[in-house]
C-alpha cells in the first residue's frame, strides 16, 4: 500500500532565513492512486507579520491568524501524520526548507527534518522534464491538463494540494477513482463482451455488444466517465459515440 500525501503551505513572506513563517499547511491523502479524504489543514499564528507580497498571493490576513494556534501546538500531529509517506508538493524546494525551519524552531527538537521520515516528490522539477521550455506553475498545468481550477482566485494551502493531486494524476496516466474503487473482491467483476459488426443497412443490422457487468462495475464506470468528462471539459469522445 503506497501512501502518497500532497502537501502545500502558505507563508508570512518567502524567505525563511529572514525570520518568516508557515501560516497554513495542507495535505490530501491518496492510497493506491485513490483519495481517501483523510486530509490534514491548519492555520497558524506566527510572531511575524505577514507581508504585503506574500498577503497578495494567498489573502490571509494578520487579523485572521490573531486566535489560531501555534505551528509548535499542531507539530506532532503533523509529524505523525506525515511519517512514512511520500511528500509530492509543487516546488519543494520552497516547502520543504520552511518545515524544516519550523521543525528547528521547536524546542527540543526532537523530530530533526522531514527528509529522514518521508521520500519527497517535486512535482515542478517532474513537469520540467516531461515539458521543456513551457510554463509549469500549478495553473499552467491545470490549464494544459484541462483541470478546472476557476474557483482558484488566491493561493490556499489545502486547495492548492487537492489541485495538485489532480495534476498529478494527470500527468502520471490519468486513472483515478475508477480502478480504485474495484477492489479484487468487489463482486468479482466478470467481463465478457462479444463484439459482432455487420455492415448492412437493407437488413437492419447493427452493432451487437453482450456484457455481464455487476451493478458496482456500472456505477464506477459511469463514475469514472464524469471525471473524464470534468477533465475534458464535457468534451469526452466515449460520450459521442
Amino acid at each position: 500500500m503506497k501512501r502518497q500525501l500532497f502537501v502545500d503551505t502558505e507563508t508570512t513572506g518567502f524567505e525563511y532565513k529572514k525570520g518568516h513563517r508557515i501560516i497554513e499547511f495542507g495535505a490530501v491523502e491518496m492510497i493506491n492512486r485513490k483519495l481517501t479524504g483523510n486530509n490534514l489543514h491548519f492555520y497558524f499564528k506566527p510572531d511575524i507579520a505577514v507581508e504585503e507580497g506574500a498577503f497578495r498571493v494567498h489573502g490571509i490576513s494578520n487579523e485572521f491568524l490573531a486566535d489560531k494556534p501555534l505551528f509548535s501546538e499542531k507539530s506532532s500531529e503533523i509529524m505523525e501524520y506525515l511519517k512514512d509517506a511520500e511528500l509530492i508538493i509543487h516546488n519543494a524546494a520552497f516547502d520543504v526548507p520552511f518545515l524544516n525551519w519550523e521543525l528547528g524552531l521547536l524546542k527540543p527538537n526532537n523530530w530533526g527534518v522531514i527528509e529522514s521520515y518521508c521520500q519527497v516528490l517535486d512535482t515542478l522539477i517532474m513537469a520540467r522534464k516531461k515539458h521543456p521550455g513551457q510554463k509549469n506553475s500549478l495553473d499552467a498545468l491545470c490549464a494544459r491538463y484541462g483541470i478546472n481550477n476557476k474557483h482558484r482566485t488566491l493561493h490556499g494551502a489545502l486547495l492548492d494540494a487537492e489541485i495538485l493531486a489532480d495534476v498529478y494524476l494527470m500527468m502520471t496516466g490519468g486513472q483515478t477513482e475508477l480502478f480504485a474503487a474495484l477492489s479484487e473482491d468487489d463482486d468479482k467483476v466478470e467481463v465478457k463482451a462479444t463484439t459482432s459488426i455487420i455492415q448492412n443497412q437493407d437488413q437492419g443490422n447493427q452493432s451487437s455488444i453482450k456484457a455481464r457487468l455487476s451493478a458496482s462495475a456500472i456505477k464506477a464506470h459511469e463514475a469514472y466517465l464524469a471525471l473524464l468528462d470534468k477533465k475534458s471539459n464535457n468534451n469526452t469522445l466515449w460520450r459521442k459515440l
